[in-house]
């Protein structure tokens, strides 16, 4: 599991930054990539990355001010012609886009000005706040913010991985590897042939507790935060100002560096990552908002375009000890 910031600017793009746009690389997990916010020109920017718009199969969109959608028409459209890379020559993968009321009104409207007719097909789902995707092993759920317009931040949940099996202890009880290993790997009772039924649960190491990632962008302070970002493994957090300009910050809806890691250390998170900078905060002047983030909360980095933070899967813990950070 990785984080590739493919823009961190805010507004509009820099010399140095691009306007917003987050992939979580989910390679090892599922093979697939999943799209935060798609700012202007983030088609570019994947082509100077590893990462492949083929394997971006969810886009999930926090609201819709230009910087965080003007790229997406151009994406979709450059996505359809990725059928030549697949080695059959198929059509490329289905998207489902999540987002606010009007994001699927905009985006046919482009194609349909456009003139672009997809080989493949996008599944809207408009965002309420709750649980807005689940399955056995992802849930991800949106949490209102204060932003002066319809506004989501993410909360990425990773389920927790069932532990190992413990295979030498079978082999001590006279098993051999075969399909019942599968049955006990899977927790079920199973009677041997020698009479003795063993419980599969009783020969599986500890859980793996699951990464948890909040994306909050493009807010001022609001309780929903905290609730977003509980316990999180890594925080990605909006950071648009620095501290001196909080009255600016909060006259447009948005956070300050400070802001975000006292709502990091609020929430008890492992790992605040800023983004979303101001072209004010150049070279020295974006350290400083690191600094003044790092006085409240230590483990704080700031993101540059095009930077990858790894992720690493925690270690196997008995569920009454696992370690949230």
């Amino acid at each position: 599991m990785e984080l590739e910031f493919l823009g961190t600017g805010a507004g509009q793009p820099s010399k140095q930054r691009n306007v917003t746009s987050i992939a979580l690389r989910l390679l090892d997990e599922r093979n697939e990539v999943w799209l935060f916010d798609v700012g202007e020109a983030t088609q570019h920017q994947l082509l100077k990355s590893n990462t492949r718009s083929r394997k971006v199969t969810k886009i999930f969109i926090t609201h819709m001010h230009g910087d965080h959608i003007f790229g997406l028409p151009g994406f979709l459209t450059s996505r359809n012609f990725q059928g030549s890379e697949l080695i059959d020559g198929g059509k490329p993968t289905d998207v489902t886009i999540y987002g606010p009321a009007g994001l699927q009104q905009y985006v046919f409207s482009v194609l349909r000005a456009a003139q672009v007719h997809l080989q493949y097909r996008i599944n809207f789902i408009q965002v309420r706040p709750g649980i807005i995707f689940e399955d056995q092993q992802f849930a991800v759920s949106a949490f209102p913010m204060n932003h002066g317009i319809e506004d989501y931040a993410y909360r990425v949940v990773e389920k927790d991985t069932v532990g190992q099996l413990q295979v030498e202890k079978l082999l001590k009880l006279g098993l051999k590897s075969g399909p019942l290993f599968g049955k006990i790997k899977a927790g079920e009772i199973v009677k041997l042939e020698n009479g003795l039924t063993i419980n599969g649960k009783d020969f599986l190491g500890p859980d793996r507790p699951g990464r948890i990632i909040a994306i909050v962008l493009d807010t001022k302070d609001t309780p929903e935060i905290i609730k977003a970002a509980e316990q999180a493994d890594v925080l990605v957090h909006e950071a648009t100002y620095g501290a001196e300009n909080s009255i600016m910050a909060k006259r447009h809806g948005h956070s300050t560096s400070l802001q975000a890691a006292e709502h990091a250390r609020a929430a008890h998170a492992h790992q605040l990552i800023l983004t979303h900078i101001s072209a004010r905060y150049l070279g020295k002047m974006a350290d400083q908002l690191v600094k003044q983030a790092k006085n409240v909360f230590r483990r704080t980095y700031i993101a540059h375009d095009l930077e990858i933070f790894d992720i690493p899967a925690k270690k196997s813990e008995r569920k009454d000890k696992i370690d949230v950070g």
